[in-house]
């Protein structure tokens, strides 16, 4: 009997040593669960992305296959990591960043602006592209719109916004009351709402609209060319690809291949090659995520 007590309290402490250890070795896992991501994608070759359906930044041509600005910019860049196949993934514009959250894609990418909101659940690149808004109203402008300021002074006036875009804040920054915004899924639905009268104007990002004012081929609507740029925080904005924020791993190797490809003239010409100007569409070179995160840009 004494024997066995004794064995007892031997073995106890190297039980409970080994319990400790295994602990500790999951947590590391769990803990360093980020650090893994990158291997994995460069070894399966392929990367999820989640994207809005929002010509000219991420969308499905005629093919079916995922391009735009946003989209080849980073199909170059995992390119240079080694990850060749890029798997996109359509959703909301507004159910982008949660489903980056919740796992369902590995990056996400559409023109998406960087915000300080978006920051608190996203790691966002450094700036890939800049833009300003736009607007369009019905043909003549009947209420003569030329600036959110004049839809907020026209109690009567609506404006119809995708979900989940930037826009929504920056018209109610201006003055626009909630209840003149009607919401929409898409670019085109926004579109359709102003062609059919339901709203009297729809906003988005200036290349955004020119692009889809082509594609709708209406002679009902007009793009108002001396729309007057909001002098608000968030204009002009800066459009990235973002990772789950404990990706850091990730973050930096493609930070540091679109810096290369940056150097290169590669973006500005992807830029271009997608309608944009290659100048004033560029984001400055000083201009970080990290500042605009802040709130400095």
């Amino acid at each position: 009997m004494k024997r066995f007590i004794i064995s007892l309290l031997v073995l106890i402490p190297i039980l409970f040593l080994v319990a400790c250890g295994s602990s500790e070795e999951d947590n590391g896992a769990k803990e360093g669960s980020g650090e893994g991501k990158l291997v994995e994608l460069q070894e399966k070759g392929k990367i999820k992305i989640g994207f809005a359906n929002e010509k000219p930044y991420g969308y499905e041509n005629d093919e079916g296959e995922l391009t735009g600005a946003s989209v080849d910019t980073a199909k170059a860049v995992f390119a240079e990591l080694g990850i060749e196949e890029v798997e996109g993934h359509l959703a909301d514009y507004d159910q982008l960043v949660p489903g980056l959250g919740a796992g369902k894609y590995d990056a996400i990418t559409s023109g998406m602006a960087i915000t300080p909101d978006r920051c608190e659940n996203a790691a966002f690149g450094e700036p890939d592209m800049k833009y300003g808004e736009g607007l369009i109203v019905q043909k003549g402008n009947p209420l003569n719109l030329k600036s959110y300021k004049d839809i907020a002074d026209n109690e009567d006036a609506t404006i119809s916004i995708m979900s989940g875009a930037t826009e929504n804040d920056f018209v109610v920054s201006e003055g626009v009351d909630e209840s003149q915004i009607q919401g929409a899924p898409d670019i085109p639905a926004t579109i359709a709402a102003v062609e059919s009268g339901r709203a009297d104007a729809t906003t988005g990002t200036e290349m955004t609209l020119i692009m889809a004012l082509e594609s709708a081929d209406s002679d009902n609507l007009e793009f108002v060319e001396d729309f007057e740029q909001p002098d608000i925080p968030g204009v002009p904005s800066y459009g990235a690809v973002a990772f789950h924020p404990d990706q850091t791993e990730l973050l930096e190797a493609y930070n540091e291949k679109l810096a290369e490809l940056k150097e290169s003239g590669k973006i500005a010409e992807i830029l271009e090659d997608n309608g944009f100007d290659g100048e004033r569409n560029y984001p400055e070179d000083d201009v970080t995520a990290e500042m605009v995160c802040k709130g400095e840009e």
